[in-house]
């Protein structure tokens, strides 16, 4: 079994996974997207970089979507992370139960914050651009203690030319 060291944490692609996406998620031990994937091949394409930990959003509505939970728990070395697409349907008190990260997106907001000795990191969006958000992913480097969470802006990384 392979030690995950590297999380690559993804949200709201709404069917557009773009190039720099998969680029910032390149060497994740695990990939957890946290909603509105918006297309199947979207997560066909994550799992060719690593496992897949997927839950159901909002706009996820087609057939394809049934095999998707609400909600879903991932490993994070001896810690657990929990998934969901909306925060306000957390339903659980995380600390009580154990889970040392709670990953979330439909905001399209990039967040990390530490709460109650539990951290709450919403990745953003990494799908078309709404508003003036910034287009993000995020990777979560168990090996830094605590650990440390990097956001990555994908309409920055891109090539010129």
């Amino acid at each position: 079994m392979r030690t995950i060291q590297i999380i690559g944490l993804i949200s709201d692609t709404h069917g557009l996974l773009r190039q720099e996406a998969l680029r910032a998620l390149e060497g994740s031990d695990v990939i957890i997207h946290a909603g509105d994937v918006g297309a199947p091949e979207i997560l066909k394409e994550l799992r060719r970089l690593a496992p897949v930990v997927a839950v159901k959003g909002n706009v996820d509505t087609d057939a394809w979507c049934a095999e998707l939970p609400e909600t879903a728990m991932a490993d994070a070395g001896s810690s657990l992370v929990y998934v969901l697409h909306d925060l306000k349907a957390l339903d659980l008190k995380p600390a009580a139960a154990g889970i040392a990260m709670v990953v979330s997106g439909h905001s399209h907001k990039p967040v990390c914050e530490e709460r109650g000795g539990v951290l709450y990191v919403n990745p953003g969006s990494a799908g078309p651009r709404r508003f003036n958000l910034p287009v993000t992913v995020a990777r979560v480097d168990l090996r830094h203690q605590p650990w440390r969470i990097d956001f990555v802006d994908l309409l920055s990384t891109r090539k010129a030319g």
